[in-house]
């Protein structure tokens, strides 16, 4: 299609076509671009005070964006001083699986115009080891570990914590969508028998764009890659030597040496990435260019307006509409990452997109997530761009209303009580279970929204109705089986994504590219960030430790009200 060819253009096209940076300030002569992840590498620019501070260590850690960071790699393929990259993952930095899949298609990138890369750890995660398995060499430390073992998903299950505190849950499911799972630990023990076929199909689709990167890039067969998994064949540094996942065992010192014997660096200087994108300048000759945009959709769905990492309903549509009235703005990309949530807000945001989509190309490019409300968001786009490993699709919707009424009389002796004009006032309210009367009431807006979403679907994909029927039911899809369905158009980057927006309105090379950014300013935005919330998360984090990503799943789902598509 001509999408796909757009991408592969934009590929080969020459490093830094697209992002076009200039040359980095105060980088030495002889220099290497350390990646080690002491840098949280992110979709979107957080808003969360507490995302660049480590509890653990009590220290904080630095912060880029995902398109800094392809930028900074681009303009270091072509930055005469800057001789290779080393890859040496020692931070406590994150990075999600689809936002590594962009960096190693970057290095590749680099790797393509002839310099080197290098990679060297004490301990190689499965997710390290694919990005490391980008470069020419691979070494790690006499006496570290290596997991290659495969992958898998868990979901915790509450039904049995809910039924002891005597706690009751209605939930409002279409029957169609079966594959609709958000809810599925509150009413059941395990995954039903839908959404353990969606989630294998997810495990085995991304074990594979792992394993066909190593296989490529090491030149192991898939099939021996499997048996390694399978048989644990690869704990120990000197078995990741011996079937040749690493091409040696080395100390850290020892990698200096390295770099003197093979790459003849004296004394090489070393930059990390967060270090070269703060060097890194715009073109001068561009500052007048007309403008790429990038718009951040990035957390979930909610109503209203707020400030922090979620995407709210009038926050983005006030976003949106600044960005359709920039006669300086040609072509708009839309980075969405979000799991879904409130459908009412989403369909106010897909007014804005079409809206916007009526004055100038918009391309959505997914990045982890762009699930159910993030899909619905994103179906208006003139072109969807997807990560192999994006979990998009998800097109479904829900109600879920706890009662607390019994759990308060039996486990703490409060009980509840009060008057009523008319038989049916005061439902919902999470005291009292519904009735089916009320029930079969609240399952016409569930319905209603479900039949809403299809047909948005339908209208922004170009599909029969009947189609996407058939491929909705709330099922999760990857960004690689999403493209053979029909809700995206190719897989790629956020580089491929801006390329196709940069063709859409025929810009040529005379662009430039501006993150639009929600910017919190005053003395309140201040307080807003620092206030009880920081000190909840505080004490959270440290009691709950791994836990705590479920404590805020179950906080944000038992506080929902209306329909989700989540």
């Amino acid at each position: 299609s001509a999408l796909i060819t757009i991408f592969w253009i934009s590929l080969f096209s020459g490093i830094g076509a697209i992002m076009q940076p200039k040359k980095a300030a105060g980088v030495p002569e002889e220099a290497i671009l350390h990646i080690t992840l002491d840098e949280n590498i992110l979709d979107a620019p957080s808003k969360d005070p507490m995302a660049s501070f480590d509890i653990a260590t009590m220290q904080p850690i630095s912060q880029v964006t995902l398109y800094d960071a392809l930028r900074a790699i681009e303009a270091a393929a072509g930055d005469e001083r800057i001789k290779g990259i080393y890859i040496n993952l020692t931070g406590a930095g994150v990075a999600d699986m689809t936002i590594i899949e962009e960096l190693r298609e970057a290095i590749k990138g680099f790797k393509s115009t002839g310099k080197w890369v290098v990679a060297y750890n004490d301990i190689y995660t499965q997710g390290g080891y694919y990005l490391a398995s980008v470069a020419d060499k691979i070494y790690m430390q006499p006496e570290g570990t290596f997991d290659w073992s495969g992958m898998a998903m868990n979901s915790i299950f509450f039904k049995g914590l809910i039924d002891k505190l005597g706690v009751e849950v209605d939930i409002l499911r279409p029957t169609v969508c079966k594959y609709k799972s958000a809810v599925e630990p509150y009413f059941l023990t395990k995954m039903s028998d839908a959404n353990r076929e969606q989630m294998q199909q997810l495990v085995e689709q991304m074990w594979s764009v792992l394993l066909e990167g190593v296989s490529e890039s090491r030149g192991i067969s898939t099939e021996e890659l499997n048996r390694l998994a399978d048989e644990l064949a690869v704990v120990l540094p000197q078995q990741a030597v011996e079937h040749k996942m690493i091409d040696g065992l080395k100390y850290a010192d020892q990698m200096e040496e390295l770099f003197k014997s093979e790459y003849g660096l004296e004394e090489p200087g070393y930059i990390s990435l967060s270090e070269y994108i703060s060097g890194l300048t715009t073109d001068p000759k561009k500052v007048a260019a007309p403008k790429v945009a990038i718009v951040y959709a990035n957390g979930q769905v909610m109503d209203g307006e707020g400030t922090d990492d979620n995407i709210y309903g009038y926050t983005l549509s006030k976003t949106l509409r600044e960005v359709a009235e920039d006669d300086d703005i040609k072509s708009v990309v839309v980075r969405v990452n979000s799991p879904g949530g409130s459908a009412l807000a989403s369909d106010i945001i897909w007014r804005e997109m079409e809206n916007l989509k009526a004055k100038k190309p918009v391309i959505v490019s997914m990045g982890s997530y762009a699930a159910s409300g993030g899909y619905y968001i994103s179906a208006p786009a003139d072109a969807i761009v997807a990560d192999r490993t994006t979990l998009t699709g998800s097109i479904g919707v829900f109600g879920m209303i706890p009662s607390f009424g019994n759990a308060l009389k039996d486990k703490v002796g409060v009980t509840v009580d009060g008057v009523k004009t008319n038989k049916n006032a005061g439902m919902a309210t999470g005291f009292s279970p519904l009735t089916p009367v009320q029930h079969r009431a609240m399952m016409q807006s569930v319905d209603r929204v479900y039949e809403r979403f299809t047909s948005i679907v339908a209208e922004g994909r170009n599909l029969t109705i009947e189609r996407v029927l058939e491929i909705a039911e709330g099922r999760v899809w990857s960004g690689e089986q999403a493209q053979k369905i029909g809700l995206v158009d190719t897989c790629g980057g956020l580089t491929a994504a801006l390329a196709i927006a940069v063709d859409k309105a025929e810009l040529g090379d005379n662009f430039q590219i501006v993150e639009v950014k929600e910017e919190l300013t005053g003395f309140m935005a201040v307080l807003n960030s620092l206030n009880v919330s920081v000190r909840e998360q505080l004490t959270a984090r440290s009691e709950l430790g791994e836990l705590y990503n479920e404590y805020k799943n179950v906080k944000q789902m038992v506080g929902k009200e209306g329909v989700y598509a989540l």
